[in-house]
């Protein structure tokens, strides 16, 4: 399994990064997510599913991502040692997590980081693919936008209440799936970066 390890000088936490369905782990947005969760003392550890190494576009069953998942932890608890491991990831990697902590825990894994929850399909409104997040023993952090159209926030927001303590929703205001804003919104992608590294550190320095 091909990786990227981003190691600060001292690191407070250790993360398990997985790409989003359509692009892999060198996607600018996932360099630039490990690069400011670095600069707060966070490792990464990115990696790819299967399909994306192969150069297939359609992503793999969740049997075959969740084993990925597995295979990824398992390599980030030995770079982790005694710090503190958490997985997730932008959308599709970030569920596949979720996906495999409901089937069984990830060992040693404190909580899951969800960089754009794809709670269904644009266009198609519904909760069906939150319904494993009930089997999630760890806590979860939602970092979500107000222009996502994979998310519908009506819908997020009470998914979220209804997992009580173990999920946080953190609103990234103007943002979309890919974490883009508007011009006119008076922020840049860059400030939203800053937001979701800042949310997420601060989630996983305190877990």
């Amino acid at each position: 399994m091909p990786t990227l390890l981003l190691r600060p000088p001292d690191p407070a936490a250790l993360l398990a990064l997985a790409h989003g369905a359509g692009a892999g782990m060198r996607h600018a947005f996932m360099e630039a997510l490990a690069g400011r969760l670095a600069d707060r003392r966070i490792a990464t550890l990115r990696y790819e599913f299967p399909y994306m190494q192969e150069g297939r576009r359609r992503p793999d069953p969740p049997k075959v991502a969740v084993a990925a998942v597995r295979d990824a932890v398992a390599e980030a608890a030995q770079h982790a040692g005694e710090l503190p491991l958490f997985a997730g990831g932008k959308s599709f990697g970030g569920r596949m997590t979720s996906t495999a902590a409901a089937e069984a825990p990830l060992a040693n894994v404190r909580g899951i980081v969800f960089f754009g929850f794809p709670l269904h399909p644009a266009g198609k409104p519904g909760t069906t693919r939150a319904k494993h997040l009930a089997d999630v023993d760890v806590p979860m952090l939602f970092l979500q936008g107000t222009r996502d159209a994979l998310a519908d926030l009506d819908l997020l927001r009470p998914v979220c209440g209804g997992l009580g303590d173990r999920a946080r929703l953190h609103i990234v205001n103007g943002a979309d799936h890919g974490f883009h804003v508007l011009k006119r919104s008076g922020r840049t992608d860059d400030e939203v970066l800053d937001e979701l590294a800042d949310t997420a550190a601060a989630f996983m320095t305190s877990a």
